[in-house]
């Protein structure tokens, strides 16, 4: 194996860099730094630079927001420059949650995941504000607590997803490298594909040669890359301690896909006792108290928003009536919990005998796999190809929510002919009531292969939880209005 030795000044461009020792390499030699690798530290320096700021100001904005909430539920002036003196608090109980610091070390982090941490920051910022007025003999606090509290809430959400929006529009995705090959660098590069805001562009895929390759050779393939995904079969610890220690010196971010993906499933999670990572599984059924609650927030929610969009669903099947011949409302036999028939309604989309003419556009019994979504379907209807694309179509499911045959949040309700085709692996997605919207939805709809779909329904399942339910509908919201993966 050759050697680089570095002359006693370096060239153009080039500046010696720290001792370093690595496997490979019989002593311990200075380790230069190119001006790619330069231009690329300084491009994720200044990137996470720019997201700090954003959202720094996008906290400030909220908190100037809850000033003028005070001014105006207060109509006190006092009370309105003590809010106005307390903007700095704001952003300071930020950084204190760690909301600046958390998106630069996960290779996908969305606002809605910051949900529970800006659930705290704004009622500790509420209340902190309150005893300030307190002390400041300002007596107008008790008229302005829950409008400060959902002030602070709702706008820090709302701007926090418009600073990482246009964060990235604003700078070009960052570059990676993937480490490995087969199944696994495949998934990892599909995910990339589905997820665009990860905001990650694969510039390379390359196979990696494990330990046997020194520090300074790999240093050289990594140079120019922002982040390498390493998602190799045959990592072991000793290839995981070359990349940690090649992307700390050059201060690269490094993401691992665990090779046992199969052996970990998706109902882990990752403790510690001291030093020592403890993997625990969830093999417990979900309590009965969560049951009931989930079904308390699916009718109190069902009926909200039913009432809400009454004019919108009125407006809607006045359409559906006027574009084409037929009912206003198409019902077909569905697999629910258990596998169990029940009727679901949707507002029609297709022709009227768009049942009878299945068999022209495909054959149940030469499925490969017991799903089939079109991406053209020739049966669809001109105001149906919108109603679909906009999933104003699911309306009428309301309906089944409240007569208990469906939950607002759970695996997609699938004909009960395809059911019967599901081999006993994949009956699993009948543990639990279907849903209006659930994983496959939110994870890329229409664009998931049928093994994809069965992978995000089952890490949904064995990880059941009322706060699931609720990331998962604030999810939703964003891929209705994106539209991407409809039809």
């Amino acid at each position: 194996m050759s050697r680089v030795t570095p002359s006693k000044r370096p060239a153009a461009g080039i500046r010696p860099r720290a001792r370093t020792i690595v496997p490979g390499d019989r002593a311990p030699q200075p380790q230069p730094l190119g001006a790619a690798a330069e231009r690329a530290r300084r491009r994720i320096r200044n990137r996470d630079s720019y997201r700090r700021r954003m959202l720094v100001a996008a906290d400030a904005v909220a908190a100037l927001l809850v000033c003028g909430t005070v001014a105006e539920l207060s109509g006190d002036p006092a009370a309105t420059l003590v809010a106005l003196a307390y903007v700095p608090v704001w952003v300071l109980l930020s950084k204190l949650q760690g909301l600046y610091d958390r998106d630069h070390r996960t290779l996908r982090h969305l606002t809605v995941d910051e949900f529970p941490q800006l659930l705290t920051w704004a009622l500790t910022g509420t209340l902190a504000l309150g005893f300030l007025m307190v002390a400041t003999a300002t007596d107008t606090f008790d008229r302005v607590f829950v409008g400060v509290f959902v002030v602070a809430l709702v706008s820090a959400l709302f701007l926090r997803a418009l600073a990482r929006l246009l964060w990235r529009r604003l700078t070009s995705p960052e570059r990676a490298i993937i480490v490995g090959d087969g199944a696994l660098a495949q998934a990892a590069r599909r995910k990339l594909e589905l997820f665009p805001d990860t905001h990650v562009h694969v510039v390379n895929t390359a196979p990696t040669n494990g330990a046997r390759e020194s520090g300074t050779i790999l240093s050289e393939r990594l140079v120019g890359v922002e982040r390498v995904i390493l998602a190799c079969q045959a990592l072991n610890e000793e290839v995981l301690a070359q990349y940690v220690r090649v992307c700390r010196m050059l201060e690269i971010k490094l993401s691992v896909v665990p090779p046992v993906r199969g052996m970990f499933g998706t109902a882990v999670e990752l403790r510690h006792i001291a030093d020592l990572p403890v993997v625990e599984y969830n093999t417990w059924n979900v309590s009965r108290s969560t049951l009931f609650l989930k079904r308390a927030l699916d009718v109190s929610i069902a009926l909200g928003v039913g009432i809400l969009l009454l004019p919108v669903a009125a407006l809607v099947g006045l359409a559906v009536r006027l574009d084409s011949k037929g009912p206003i409302i198409f019902s077909q036999r569905r697999a629910g919990r258990y596998g169990r028939p029940f009727t679901l309604y949707k507002f029609r989309t297709m022709v009227c005998d768009a049942e009878a003419r299945l068999s022209e556009v495909v054959c149940l019994d030469r499925l490969p796999e017991p799903v089939f979504k079109l991406e053209w379907d020739p049966r669809v209807t001109r105001v149906g190809r919108f109603l679909r694309r906009s999933s104003l179509d699911e309306l009428p499911q309301i309906l089944n929510v409240l007569k208990g045959d469906m939950s607002l949040v759970g695996p997609r309700p699938e004909q009960v002919e395809l059911v019967e085709r599901y081999s006993a692996e994949e009956r699993f997605r009948l543990d639990v009531k279907p849903g209006i919207t659930g994983p496959m939805q939110v994870f890329g709809r229409g664009q998931l292969t049928f093994e994809e779909r069965l992978a995000v329904e089952r890490e949904y399942i064995e990880n059941h939880s009322i706060a699931r339910d609720g990331l998962l509908l604030a999810l939703t919201v964003g891929v209705v209005v994106g539209r991407r993966g409809a039809y």
